[in-house]
């Protein structure tokens, strides 16, 4: 009887308990859902008939435009301009302070339309979302508290084409920014605020009339000589005796970077500063300057503004100091970091989703949480603001994910990295469709030229660059990967990607996950291998800015979501290149992608470094010592930065201006390879086909305009 009871009470108390937590969870769910159907409708509060675009009058090179417009993508104009201005957690300076800094020489605001499209960035007006009128792909982003401007995937992402007066904005085509420009003149217009006290106080007492973030006058001035420091110290890193000018980025070499930056140890910078020699003096560094050097930095985690200390203090004349010179701080990057020297296109988005393999050399597989992992990688480099420090070992799920369980400290990998909205934005890509050719503009096709050309293509081209439609829902865009042996392209950047080095701090002696096999990271490892475990534990780690619960359901629903709701599986790669192997875990990165060429007319200059500015330049042979002078060949240097298009040979001009001169015999610039259509690469079977005459080359591109 007793028993009896027991079970009674107990049963009733189990029946209670789960009323309630069916009751929480009914309620969580309620309002997830709720959350969802808000969100979603307010993606759409933003529906500017131009999408925010406006007219240039007298812009760089020249250029003048009417508004521009758009052709038809899949997107409406919610879709662009939610896509503009939703932050991934992209934090390049305080937001008060982009607002009101003005240019270097002058009373004129740094963000002037001119000056904004002087670095080739587009210009907006104000809308609902971008209601301070800022930049395609300039955002304002709220983290602890504090606003800052920072980049979304539109600023490098979002194209124009420019003919006879009228524009053209391509939704996910590539930029023709100049990142490095644009953060040089920043780092000297901050400078020039700093050192001139009229600029100065101008500047303070607009920061103040703002009455956000900013109170008085010593807040405006310490804030603005850290923030100096930091991008001062971020050029300095990723100085490169490359220029990449207009439309091109070593966006993975500054990842890297940015990583190494993040991970490397008190100890580990000591011994390369032990090490160093002052070129001038061929003389060690003295004991005690290093010490003056790295006094009071962390023992672990070093910062933004430790390592821009580091450098300060290195550079510094005072007494005790070093007082390198910038040849000698160039030595302590090298030693520490890597010169991101291989510069490359941004490449265009559309069909990205739908792709297997993503980047110029197929090192993102998009299976599972692939694009989660690739996509915090990208905002890594692009100035998440990374408060990584050291913790006593505990129970820890990005801890145990990036290896680090068995460690005697352990890496917090909070941030500023915005998952969620990674994950939205993916998702926006989904819909995004190729441009066709506006035959408005650009004058009709002909149908009997492209009928040849596409014979053409079949014979030379799709066996790497298959075909596929452009709107169809179940798309797959299987990368074709080729050796870079066998393709003969510029090797920087692959080569780059595989064989640059680092500090791996805290994270030595992890397993790491490969292909074939789990390997053990070195002291001194390859920044892929660093580049994995951070990404990882960044993935695993929710929003610190959002309430408890809101910040585990929101990862929970975002890593669910990017692995359940993603169709691509996993697969090996397609095509002919070096497999990996267990003595080289990366040698399949030893290659670059072709893909489906859908859309291919709006993303000019070609090849993935942008060392060939137009299609019809594609399909000449790169000129040998040995070839006759009244031949056809590539241009050795053209210029870059202007967005005049020429619908004949499919680029932009490149010729009769000032812009970036592109000089194609430096190493990461080179035009060498893909030279199919010239009768000299093999094709994937290894057969060599007999060079196009000048007849077949236009059909070809008559073709590649249609598709």
């Amino acid at each position: 009887m007793l028993i009896h009871h027991f079970l009674l009470t107990l049963w009733k108390f189990i029946k209670k308990k789960l009323h309630l937590a069916s009751k929480v969870i009914a309620v969580i769910a309620v309002t997830m859902v709720v959350a969802l159907i808000i969100g979603k409708a307010y993606q759409h509060w933003d529906d500017d008939p131009e999408r925010g675009a406006v007219a240039v009058d007298n812009g760089a090179f020249g250029e003048s435009y009417k508004t521009p417009i758009y052709l038809e993508q899949g997107w409406s104009e919610a879709d662009s301009l939610w896509f503009y201005n939703t932050t991934q957690g992209s934090g390049l300076l305080p937001y008060d302070f982009f607002l009101v800094l003005e240019q270097v020489d002058s009373q004129a605001l740094f963000r002037a339309t001119s000056n904004i499209d002087k670095f080739r960035y587009l210009p907006q007006k104000p809308t609902f979302f971008n209601p301070d009128g800022l930049p395609v792909g300039f955002v304002k982003d709220t983290y602890q508290g504090h606003d800052y401007m920072g980049f979304t995937c539109a600023a490098c992402h979002t194209g124009q084409v420019n003919y006879q007066g009228k524009a053209i904005r391509i939704d996910g085509g590539p930029s023709m920014a100049d990142m490095v420009g644009l953060l040089t003149s920043l780092q000297k217009a901050m400078e020039a605020t700093l050192d001139d006290p009229n600029k100065f106080e101008r500047f303070a007492n607009n920061v103040i009339a703002l009455d956000n973030n900013y109170t008085d006058r010593q807040q405006v001035k310490q804030d603005l000589l850290r923030w100096n420091d930091n991008i001062t110290l971020y050029n300095i890193l990723n100085y490169s005796h490359v220029n990449y000018g207009y439309a091109r980025l070593d966006a993975f070499g500054r990842i890297y970077n940015r990583v190494l930056q993040h991970v490397q140890n008190k100890s580990q910078v000591r011994d390369v500063l032990t090490l160093l020699k002052r070129p001038s003096h061929r003389q060690f560094l003295a004991k005690e300057e290093i010490d003056k050097v790295l006094d009071g930095i962390n023992e672990t985690i070093i910062d933004d503004e430790q390592f821009a200390t580091i450098i300060r203090r290195l550079a510094s004349k005072e007494p005790g100091y070093p007082a390198l010179s910038f040849r000698d701080l160039l030595r302590v990057r090298n030693a520490l970091f890597n010169e991101p020297n291989a510069p490359v296109s941004y490449p265009f988005l559309w069909d990205i989703p739908q792709s297997d393999f993503v980047q110029w050399n197929g090192l993102a597989s998009n299976a599972g949480l692939g694009p989660l992992g690739r996509n915090t990688g990208e905002v890594i480099g692009v100035f998440g603001i990374l408060d990584w420090e050291e913790k006593e070992p505990s129970f820890s799920l990005a801890a145990w994910l990036s290896g680090q369980s068995n460690k005697k400290k352990q890496v917090d990998f909070k941030s500023s990295i915005n998952l969620t909205n990674l994950k939205r934005l993916e998702n926006q890509l989904r819909s995004l469709q190729s441009p066709k050719w506006p035959e408005h503009i650009f004058g009709k096709l002909d149908p009997q030229q492209v009928e040849k050309g596409r014979l053409i293509y079949a014979q030379y081209c799709q066996s790497c660059h298959e075909l596929i439609d452009r709107a169809a829902w179940d798309r797959l865009m299987v990368a074709k990967m080729s050796s870079i042996d066998l393709v003969g392209t510029d090797i920087a950047m692959a080569s780059n990607s595989v064989n640059y080095i680092g500090n791996a701090g805290n994270f030595k002696h992890i397993y790491q996950g490969t292909d074939v096999g789990d390997v053990i990271v070195a002291q001194t490892a390859p920044v892929v291998q660093i580049l994995t475990a951070v990404t990882t534990g960044v993935v695993a780690t929710p929003d610190p800015d959002k309430i408890f619960l809101r910040r585990w359901l929101d990862w929970v629903y975002t890593l669910g979501m990017s692995f359940f709701d993603n169709t691509i599986k996993a697969s090996v790669k397609a095509g002919n290149y070096q497999p990996d192997t267990t003595a080289k875990p990366y040698q399949s990165l030893l290659s670059y992608k072709a893909r489906s060429l859908n859309g291919i007319w709006a993303t000019a200059p070609y090849l993935h470094n942008g060392s060939v500015p137009s299609l019809y330049d594609l399909l000449l042979p790169k000129k040998q010592p040995n070839d006759p002078e009244d031949g056809k060949y590539r241009p050795d240097s053209f210029m870059v930065g202007s967005r005049e298009f020429d619908p004949k040979k499919v680029g932009f001009k490149y010729t009769g201006y000032q812009g970036t001169e592109f000089k194609t015999f430096i190493a990461g610039n080179k035009n060498s390879g893909h030279e199919y259509a010239a009768g000299k690469t093999p094709q994937m079977d290894g057969t060599k086909l007999p060079p196009l005459t000048e007849e077949q080359r236009w059909q070809l591109i008559e073709y590649l305009k249609s598709i």
